[in-house]
């Protein structure tokens, strides 16, 4: 867990109680949660999150604040988690929105976060290299990446549990957004019913609009720090990957993931990677 979250909230956040209702968005860090988020939160509660307001008070990360903050929550409750399945708190009640995102790309993106957080993190000089090889090794906040790739891909089978990717929210965002909001149901569809509705929320979830006023979404970064909401594309691990290193990631992904389907998810993003790591 990150130095921040206090073990008591932790440990209560495990026991927090689900009710009818409730909408979780779950997913491994950096893997477009707070996108995510932001959306859920514009088509509930309608309107934007203004410059004095941050998302972890409309929106708690429940094993960050525990089981009191995300309590109180107004109806219907909005819980960001991200613990695997097995420690999530269920129920047949709620709704739970999955987020995950190509390991490439999620590597790179907490490899800027961790860095950026100095406070948390005795990483701010931390090479890429030395990150890669504590998150191949699954050594980092939340653990093992397929770890809980595989649990939420399991739980996927049931009724209240959506599964999606950064990829396809970035590839068709209006068509994501709609099924994100019919799964949800409630009042949540009448938020994208017109074209003009859907929209104003894409609009207020852009990538250019999240990049102002940042505090909304993290604490304090550094001056020199990569901001919060950085790039958001698909891609950006050919930045930072060496050859040798995308070999030993997509060696991981095949012992832990071939033949259980979730190679389906990216075939673009794996067949790019296996070319690359046959470069010299």
């Amino acid at each position: 867990m990150p130095l921040g979250f206090p073990a008591e909230a932790v440990e209560s956040g495990l026991g927090f109680e689900p009710g009818a209702g409730d909408i979780f968005v779950a997913s491994y860090p950096k893997s477009g949660t707070t996108w995510l988020q932001y959306i859920v939160y514009l088509l509930i509660r309608r309107r934007p999150i203004g410059p004095d307001e941050t998302l972890t008070e409309c929106f708690p990360h429940l094993e960050e604040v525990g089981a009191d903050a995300a309590s109180k929550q107004p109806s219907p409750r909005l819980v960001k988690t991200h613990l695997g399945f097995a420690l999530t708190p269920f129920s047949p009640a709620a709704r739970y929105l999955v987020i995950a995102r190509n390991p490439f790309d999620c590597a790179v993106s907490f490899y800027h976060h961790t860095r950026g957080f100095p406070r948390h993190y005795d990483f701010a000089d931390g090479s890429f290299a030395d990150f890669f090889d504590c998150f191949i090794e699954g050594e980092i906040d939340f653990g093992d990446y397929f770890d809980h790739l595989v649990s939420w891909h399991a739980a996927a089978s049931r009724n209240n549990v959506r599964l999606l990717t950064y990829e396809a929210l970035k590839s068709d965002t209006r068509a994501t957004m709609r099924s994100v909001a019919a799964f949800i149901g409630g009042d949540a569809p009448a938020s994208v019913a017109t074209e003009a509705a859907l929209d104003a929320v894409i609009r207020e979830a852009s990538l250019p609009a999240m990049r102002e006023a940042q505090q909304r979404w993290s604490s304090l970064r550094p001056d020199w720090a990569p901001a919060f909401v950085r790039k958001g594309v698909v891609g950006d691990w050919r930045s930072l990957f060496s050859p040798g290193q995308t070999r030993a990631l997509l060696a991981k992904f095949d012992r832990r993931l071939g033949g259980s389907g979730i190679e389906a998810l990216w075939p673009d993003v794996l067949a790019d990677a296996r070319a690359y790591a046959e470069e010299a």
